[in-house]
């Protein structure tokens, strides 16, 4: 964990220093007395009436779990900062944290419950009454328990932690259901299967950046969108600047630069799908140099034949190169690999991850300083992994949809007709499921298609808590708490599913009156494991709620971990399978997660909609990225519109050229093409997601995102791309230096731009 030793971090929360508010968990008494503000007509300069309080929470705009500080004055959140006392953010936040605000204050949040009163999907919505809409929910459930139907009900949430999914947990479980899946497009599904099938671990690990004197990230843009974005530019930065004695030197290996490959000592722009063999051929070097464990004859048979020369062709990088990374990697004292984004999303990446795995274990750095740190189990609530839906997942939800198998669907701040490709036709298949349910603030796409909306509260008004994933080595436990009263008729989706509860008779069940009391009863379970009997529970509870995060001083023991003869034999990377010939369709489409927009959850905040890209600096909208030479080769320029088009669907968006991208590869943000979701997010730019080919990892069943061909077609339009920056180009001043094919000894630290074979692409240019 980064700068907070575990000691000084127990004492701190212990203290309960941190944080000058304890938020609305206190009773009536030990609020502040109300008092009467009276404004000026012509108040003096640099005059506030009232006063600021404070109040620690958890950040819910993405699945990290950032601790932050929320700044309120006269009972309105103003400002969000990063909670210094949380391990994961230490006093940071992101845009899209800092963001949360505008979700608080949206104009187009959805203020009440409301029914469909015309056909689905025509936005013929009537508001009523809590008591009207939970009693026609709670109607068709009661039938479905009676009659021993509770297969037939499915809950579909986005993925929550902490005893907000215990309470899904123990809510289906007693309707007799089954079907509680979590969904979010960008979880990596096989970076968990990665580690479960070399370590055996079910849980993500910490990944040490913070001590790691050489970094090779295998397509993880871990400074901006990968896992835990804050915590990572921590590390970053710390790796880089904090240590007197070393600086850490990092390598970014993805077809298209990222914000961490901006930010790399070296960026090398392998094909897309081989970041595997790479691996691999560093595993060989390492094997053959530095391991000396009792199964190195079994690592040396398996990897014998993945030579830089037998894989340089494949990766389209120069064997000199590919070796020169793996002897760094291997002299260096702390070295750390990780894989994330394109890495992770195609049809060979769970074994690419397998691969980038392997070269932390043959390194030795699994529980060491500047390694791979194991996690405990989770201190609140349980591990959701196995309820996280894959794409297969969710076709097979489709199928059953189809099949007239759910008559219930109730959907919980997730949007899977945004985040799906057109070919899982799910939209189609939620038109025969007989009641959907919503408990979304905002009216997007898949809210747009309920018959019933029980918004909910957003997290800046609700009560839950939180463990991160991946979490930082030892159990860590975070209370979010109300830090305004709710603005509309809303409820906190923990109190929305007591009440269908209690209109379904499960009060004995689920006996808690509000979502309040249940936390604060399993936080008591809590105190009681771990507090010895040394203080009550009001003062613990009282003294998270100020610190806003809680810890445990218990690790994992790393000594013991070693990886199956039969895995090793079997460790391998096959090609990736891509959708559509080579020769109709010859470029790879590259879809990735905007900073700011993530999976298009930020779109409808508009303080994100002017924010520029971190690579391109372009506001409001999507955009095309071409290698200059592709542009060449097309005859288009910046701004000149083209259709994008798959063997499943077709866009059209304006050109960026883009040198920090291989010629073969186009890329498109996501983020943008919402039909619903807000005025700020409605109808503007595109949705890279539809066009993509419904191809899975096949051991996960998820989506592989980044294994789709698409052809470029002149439309014979032209806009201005909105943008901030100036010249792509570097104007003389030579500030990317172009690695030859025999880099000379002691290069100094460059981004790596030549491939050794930037053919020319066929390119077939219809006429206009």
């Amino acid at each position: 964990m980064a700068n907070i030793e575990r000691r000084d971090f127990l004492k701190l929360v212990g203290a309960g220093g941190i944080g000058a508010g304890a938020g609305f968990m206190l009773s009536e008494s030990t609020k502040h007395p109300l008092e009467y503000l009276v404004p000026y007509a012509v108040p003096p300069e640099e005059f506030s009436s009232g006063i600021a309080t404070w109040y620690n929470s958890v950040c819910s705009m993405c699945s990290a779990g950032c601790g932050i500080t929320v700044r309120t004055r006269e009972g309105r959140a103003k400002k969000i900062e990063g909670n210094p006392a949380h391990p994961v953010s230490q006093g940071a936040v992101c845009a899209l944290g800092q963001a949360g605000l505008q979700a608080l204050y949206n104009p187009d949040r959805l203020t009440g419950p409301l029914v469909q009163n015309a056909e689905r999907g025509s936005a013929g919505f009537v508001k009523t009454t809590w008591d009207e809409a939970l009693g026609r929910v709670g109607e068709t459930l009661s039938a479905l328990k009676a009659a021993g139907q509770g297969d037939r009900i499915c809950l579909l949430t986005e993925g929550v932690g902490g005893h907000l999914a215990e309470l899904f947990e123990r809510f289906m479980a007693e309707l007799g259901a089954d079907r509680l899946l979590h969904y979010e497009f960008a979880h990596p599904q096989t970076l968990y299967a990665a580690n479960q099938r070399l370590f055996g671990e079910t849980r993500l690990p910490y990944y040490d950046l913070q001590n790691a004197d050489y970094v090779i990230s295998f397509g993880a843009d871990y400074l901006s969108t990968w896992i835990s974005p804050v915590h990572h530019s921590l590390g970053f930065g710390r790796s880089r600047h904090a240590r007197p004695d070393a600086r850490g030197y990092f390598v970014q290996v993805e077809p298209r630069m990222s914000v961490s490959g901006a930010a790399a000592d070296e960026w090398l722009a392998a094909a897309p799908g081989t970041e595997g063999l790479f691996a691999l051929a560093i595993a060989r070097h390492l094997v053959e140099k530095r391991y000396r464990g009792a199964d190195r004859d079994a690592w040396a048979a398996a990897l014998d034949r993945y030579t830089p020369a037998s894989v340089a062709e494949a990766v389209d990088l120069p064997a000199a190169r590919i070796e020169r990374v793996a002897q760094k990697f291997a002299a260096s004292k702390a070295s750390l690999a990780i894989g994330g984004g394109t890495a992770c999303s195609h049809t060979n990446a769970v074994a690419t991850l397998v691969a980038v795995n392997a070269l932390n274990y043959l390194v030795g750095n699994l529980g060491k300083p500047g390694g791979v740190v194991f996690n405990p189990e989770p201190a609140v609530g349980r591990d959701t992994q196995a309820r996280h839906a894959t794409y297969r997942a969710m076709r097979e939800l489709a199928d059953a949809a189809r099949a007239g198998k759910i008559d219930v669907l109730i959907v919980n701040n997730t949007n899977p007709l945004f985040t799906l490709p057109d070919a899982a036709e799910f939209a189609a298949a939620l038109q025969e499921i007989p009641l959907i349910v919503s408990l979304s603030s905002f009216p997007d796409e898949t809210t747009a298609m309920a018959d019933v909306i029980l918004p909910s509260h957003t997290y800046l008004e609700s009560w839950g808590d939180h463990s991160p994933e991946p979490g930082v080595g030892f159990p860590v436990g975070a209370v979010s708490q109300p830090v305004v009263s709710p603005l509309y008729n809303t409820r906190a989706t923990g109190d929305i599913v007591l009440a269908l509860a209690r209109q379904v008779g499960l009060d004995e069940a689920l006996p808690w009156p509000s979502m309040e009391d249940y936390l604060r009863d399993s936080w008591r379970t809590i105190h009681a494991q771990v507090s010895g009997g040394t203080e009550g529970f009001d003062t613990f509870w009282r003294d998270i709620l100020r610190a806003g995060v809680w810890g445990e001083d218990t690790g994992r023991d790393h000594a013991s971990v070693s990886v199956s003869r039969n895995v090793i034999a079997s460790i391998d990377v096959g090609e990736p399978e891509f959708a559509g010939a080579e020769e109709t369709y010859p470029f790879v489409l590259y879809p990735y997660e905007s900073n700011a927009l993530r999976d298009g959850r930020g779109a409808n905040l508009p303080w994100l909609q002017e924010l520029p890209d971190a690579m391109t600096s372009i506001v409001y909208g999507s955009w095309i990225e071409l290698n200059p030479q592709t542009a060449a080769q097309l005859g288009v320029k910046e701004g000149d519109v083209l259709d994008v088009e798959s063997p499943y669907g077709k866009i059209a968006a304006p050109v960026y050229v883009y040198p920090a991208i291989r010629p073969d590869v186009i890329a498109i943000p996501i983020g943008q093409g919402h039909t619903e979701y807000g005025r700020y997010a409605r109808n503007r730019g595109v949705n890279p997601i539809r066009i993509l080919a419904p191809q899975m990892e096949p051991e996960t069943g998820a989506l592989a995102w980044s294994a789709t061909r698409v052809k470029l077609t002149r439309t014979g339009r032209h806009v201005e791309l909105v943008k901030t920056g100036g010249e792509s180009r570097e104007l003389g001043r030579d500030i990317v230096q172009i690695a030859s094919s025999t880099p000379a000894q002691g290069e100094a630290r460059s981004v790596a731009l030549q491939s050794t074979r930037l053919r020319s692409i066929p390119i077939t240019v219809e006429p206009t």
